[in-house]
C-alpha cells in the first residue's frame, strides 16, 4: 500500500522530518495472531480433538465454526488499519487444527480480496494444533519453507527415563515454520512460533521455552551466516515476556534499537510491556506473549528498501469481553462452546520503504 506519511523525528530525526512530509513510502503491516483453537468439527483420530465436536464437551457444531470463522475473519481485516488501510501483508497463526480450517477462514468474505495464500505443515503436537503463514500472493512470493521440529524431553519419569538413550520421554509440541520469499521483490525471512505451554508452572516449563529459544537462534544464526543482512521477522506465542530469560538472554532479542549490533535481535514488544500493554491476561495481570522480533538489517536508516516503522498491539473494544468476571480481558471462547475471538490480542508491526 503507498501513503504519504508524516514521519516522526524519533524515526528520521529532527533535521529531516521536514522533507520526509514529501516522500511516499510504500508500507506493508506484518502480523501475528494465536487463533485459540480454531479446530473444524470433524473428529480426527490422531489428535486430541474430541470436545471440538458436535458430541464433545463444547458441542461443537457448523454453526458455532462459521461464527468462530467471522469473529477471525473481522478482526483479521481491521488488523493495523490505522496507519494501513491495507490488512496484513503477512501474517503468522497459530492454535489451527489443520490446513483446512486456514482454508476456510481464507475464504471468508471479509479475507477474499487480500487474496491469502498459505503456508502449513502438521505438527507433531498432541492436541493437533499448528502454525501457518498467511500471505498476499499479490506482494509476497514464497521461495523455500520448512517445518523444523523442537526436541525436548521429560525424564522425571521413571517409567520413560531410558527412552530415547535416557533421556526420558519425548515432549511433543510445535514446530518453527521457516518460511523465506520475496516481499515486493525483495528477499525476508519469517518464522512463525508456539512455544511449549507454562503447563506444569512456569518455573518447572521454563527449561522447554529456553530449548525453544535456542532452536529459534539457531535458525536465525544460520540465515546471518548465509547472508549478513538478512531480514529476519520471528513471530508467535512464545509462552514467555520479552524480560523471560527465553527471549532476552537465550535468543538475546534487545529492547532497545541502539543495543542491537550486528547479527543482533530487536524486540519492540519490550517498551510496551514497560508501558503497560499486554496481549493476554491471567489474574488480572497482563503479559505479552505474542511478539514480533526483527533482524538488524530491518532497523537501518536506508530506506531505499524495507525498515521497521512502528508496532502495536490490535485490540479494539470489539475484541474485549465487556461484561462479568473477565471484564476487560481479551473475548475467547466460552467453556459453553459459545465462540468469541481469542484469549490473545494480534499484534503487529508495519514496514515502510521509500518511493
Amino acid at each position: 500500500m503507498k501513503l504519504k506519511l508524516l514521519l516522526l523525528v524519533a524515526l528520521l530525526g529532527g533535521t529531516v522530518a521536514t522533507q520526509a512530509q514529501k516522500k511516499s513510502y510504500m508500507v506493508h503491516t506484518v502480523s501475528f495472531y494465536n487463533l485459540e483453537n480454531l479446530f473444524d468439527t470433524i473428529r480426527d483420530e490422531k489428535i486430541y480433538d474430541e470436545e471440538w465436536t458436535p458430541k464433545g464437551e463444547r458441542s461443537w457444531d457448523g454453526k458455532k465454526y462459521q461464527q468462530k470463522l467471522e469473529n477471525l475473519s473481522r478482526a483479521i481485516a481491521e488488523i493495523g488499519t490505522d496507519e494501513n488501510p491495507n490488512m496484513p501483508t503477512i501474517l503468522g497463526v497459530s492454535e489451527l487444527e489443520n490446513k483446512k480450517v486456514l482454508e476456510d477462514l481464507v475464504a471468508m468474505p471479509k479475507l477474499q480480496k487480500a487474496g491469502y495464500g498459505i503456508v502449513h505443515y502438521d505438527s507433531p503436537d498432541r492436541r493437533g494444533i499448528d502454525v501457518a503463514l498467511l500471505y498476499q500472493t499479490k506482494h509476497f512470493k514464497p521461495t523455500s519453507s520448512k517445518n523444523i521440529p523442537l526436541y525436548i524431553y521429560d525424564a522425571s519419569d521413571a517409567k520413560y527415563k531410558n527412552d530415547n538413550n535416557g533421556k526420558g520421554k519425548r515432549i511433543y509440541t510445535r514446530d518453527q515454520l521457516l518460511v523465506t520469499g520475496l516481499l515486493d521483490g525483495e528477499e525476508m525471512h519469517f518464522i512463525v512460533n508456539h512455544w511449549p505451554s507454562r503447563s506444569g508452572g512456569e518455573k518447572k516449563s521454563s527449561p522447554n521455552r529456553e530449548a525453544a529459544a535456542a532452536l529459534n537462534k539457531k535458525i536465525i544464526d544460520s540465515l546471518y551466516q548465509i547472508n549478513p543482512n538478512a531480514k529476519v521477522m520471528t513471530m508467535g506465542d512464545l509462552n514467555d515476556g520479552p524480560y523471560n530469560k527465553s527471549v532476552k538472554e537465550v535468543l538475546n532479542a534487545k529492547a532497545k534499537k541502539e543495543e542491537v549490533k550486528e547479527g543482533g535481535m530487536f524486540n519492540p514488544m519490550y517498551q510496551l510491556y514497560k508501558e503497560g500493554h499486554g496481549t493476554i491476561a491471567y489474574r488480572d495481570a497482563w503479559d505479552i506473549f505474542d511478539q514480533i522480533i526483527l533482524s538488524e538489517p530491518l532497523l537501518r536508516k536506508d530506506y531505499s528498501s524495507y525498515r521497521y516503522w512502528k508496532v502495536g498491539i490490535f485490540n479494539k473494544p470489539f475484541l474485549v469481553q465487556k461484561t462479568g468476571q473477565y471484564k476487560g480481558y481479551p473475548l475467547r471462547n466460552q467453556l459453553s462452546g459459545e465462540p468469541g475471538f481469542s484469549d490473545h490480542f494480534p499484534v503487529y508491526i508495519y514496514l515502510i520503504k521509500e518511493q
